[in-house]
């Protein structure tokens, strides 16, 4: 028996999460300890990235399970005894390799959220009666047709995530969520949108953006404007399928006037196109600054792109905005930080010619961490976090980590641990937890050092960055000034330089006008 089913069986608890290499390693030699389903009074179970392929059958022995987390894993196929856990309430098998759902997945009535982004979905099975489902989160799957989700049952259903998929339309009965607050639709290939769709009355976050709309008109709105605009929009604009007085199809007089106003408006469209509305000026690099990569990182996290960005004017708003930027993107295109981490610093409390990009281990990196008193080592850190996360979860009894947090399974169980350090040995980065507080950004701050890095690749690097540049100008204006960052090897030799002429590469309707000096 492993030692921590044995003390959790001994002292009878109702929690145990179980993560790292040392577990992967014993899942891979001999399978997951099937002692674990004799732990019957668990209520909480957490098995992430460990490599686990397979659910047993015996899942279903654990009968009071309310939150049942399985992230970043192997599995392929759902057990469906699983769906015998009817106290189930929170539900995580994201990032996965999951190709189908049983249907008879619905029987959970009890579940508040369910998570299968990042698995490859092509179907989904009808959702029509879980009164409770409160967030769905089916992005970055397969999917080709909106989920079977839309009645008038699912009373709690605010979040809906469906990004990263191959969705063609939006059906009507869209409007028939109650209390949908949140629709993720970015990156789909939908070309036209319902009227329905604006009478989800509590709507008050649309994300539409790369899709092949052909209203250009709309395309446009989807790019450059808020939510309300968006849906205004479409109320005034869309066709519904039913028409309301006589309840026939609609394709009359409005659905006439609209294609008449769309060809009427084709040439000036046209022009439009060619107004940019903001615009990014890049710099050539400084030849005195560079980031220097050292080999070691390979290992652990080798990918890295920089940039700095020059003239920055903060306000009390945009500062705030400009954080749920950044947590808006670890969520999204960072896939919670598993493809990516974006760190932001004020580059002139960086006070080097030189960020050396290297490796620590754990019990000598050294780092003052974001908005902490004290410096800590890296070792001390996650036990510190880790204690604080296990406080707050029970203290607030909440299923899930909050904050940096929920980070911590990224870097369970290695030995040596990612940094960027300045010219005189200081810690100033530690991806994918936090950044050092010695530079941190302020309100003050004109000029920010952003660094991008991944254990994925160079390319998912370069593509969160174009993204974060890409929102950075709308956020602050019609201007913004980037200059390009060395990224050299261990000997000195150019690796890259970002961003480079074949980056910054926006879609036409972005409004994005990239200028190079």
């Amino acid at each position: 028996m492993w030692p921590e089913i044995e003390i959790a069986l001994k002292e009878k608890r109702r929690e145990i999460a179980l993560s790292g290499a040392h577990v992967t390693e014993r899942i891979e030699k001999n399978g997951l300890d099937p002692s674990i389903y004799t732990l019957t009074e668990l209520n909480f179970l957490s098995l992430t990235g460990t490599g686990l392929p397979e659910l047993s059958s015996d899942i279903s022995k654990l009968s009071n399970l309310q939150t049942l987390i399985l992230h970043s894993n192997k599995i392929q196929q759902l057990n469906e005894e699983l769906t015998k856990l009817t106290k189930l309430k929170h539900l995580d098998l994201s990032c996965n390799c999951i190709v189908n759902i049983p249907d008879n997945i619905g029987s959970l009535s009890q579940l508040a959220t369910l998570n299968l982004s990042h698995n490859k979905l092509t179907s989904f099975p009808a959702l029509l009666s879980n009164s409770k489902l409160a967030v769905l989160d089916l992005s970055h799957n397969n999917l080709t047709t909106f989920p079977n989700i839309c009645s008038q049952d699912m009373t709690n259903l605010s979040e809906l995530k469906l990004q990263g998929n191959e969705i063609d339309i939006v059906p009507s009965n869209i409007s028939t969520l109650p209390v949908l607050k949140i629709l993720d639709l970015n990156n789909n290939k939908l070309k036209a949108l319902p009227g329905e769709l604006s009478d989800c009355l509590k709507l008050k976050e649309l994300n539409l953006k790369s899709n092949p709309i052909d209203d250009r008109r709309l395309l446009k709105l989807i790019n450059q404007c808020r939510t309300k605009q968006i849906i205004d929009y479409v109320n005034q604009n869309c066709s519904r399928t039913v028409n309301e007085e006589n309840g026939v199809l609609k394709g009359g007089k409005r659905g006439s006037k609209l294609r008449q106003k769309t060809e009427d408006s084709e040439d000036e469209t046209k022009n439009e196109e060619t107004n940019f509305k903001y615009s990014i000026t890049v710099k050539p690099a400084d030849e005195s600054f560079k980031v220097v990569v050292e080999n070691s990182t390979k290992a652990i996290r080798e990918h890295i792109v920089c940039c700095l960005v020059n003239n920055i004017t903060f306000n009390e708003d945009n500062f705030k905005d400009f954080i749920k930027l950044q947590n808006k993107l670890h969520d999204g295109i960072c896939n919670k930080r598993n493809a990516a981490t974006i760190a932001t610093h004020d580059f002139k409390k960086l006070n080097s010619t030189t960020i050396k990009y290297t490796t620590s281990p754990a019990k000598e990196l050294r780092i003052k961490p974001l908005n902490r008193p004290v410096e800590v080592t890296g070792a001390e850190l996650f036990t510190k976090l880790q204690t604080e996360a296990n406080n707050l979860r029970k203290e607030k009894k909440r299923s899930d980590y909050s904050g940096i947090h929920k980070y911590l399974y990224l870097i369970e169980g290695k030995s040596a641990y990612p940094c960027l350090v300045n010219d005189v040995g200081d810690v100033v980065s530690f991806p994918p937890i936090t950044n050092a507080d010695i530079s941190k950004i302020e309100p003050t701050t004109k000029q920010v050092f952003i660094e991008v890095t991944s254990s994925t690749s160079q390319l998912i690097c370069k593509t969160v960055l174009t993204d974060l540049l890409k929102e950075m100008v709308q956020l602050f204006g019609t201007d913004l000034q980037v200059q390009q960052v060395r990224v050299l090897d261990e000997e000195l030799k150019l690796k890259l330089v970002y961003p480079s002429k074949n980056d910054l590469k926006f879609d036409e309707y972005a409004g994005i006008k990239v200028i190079r000096d």
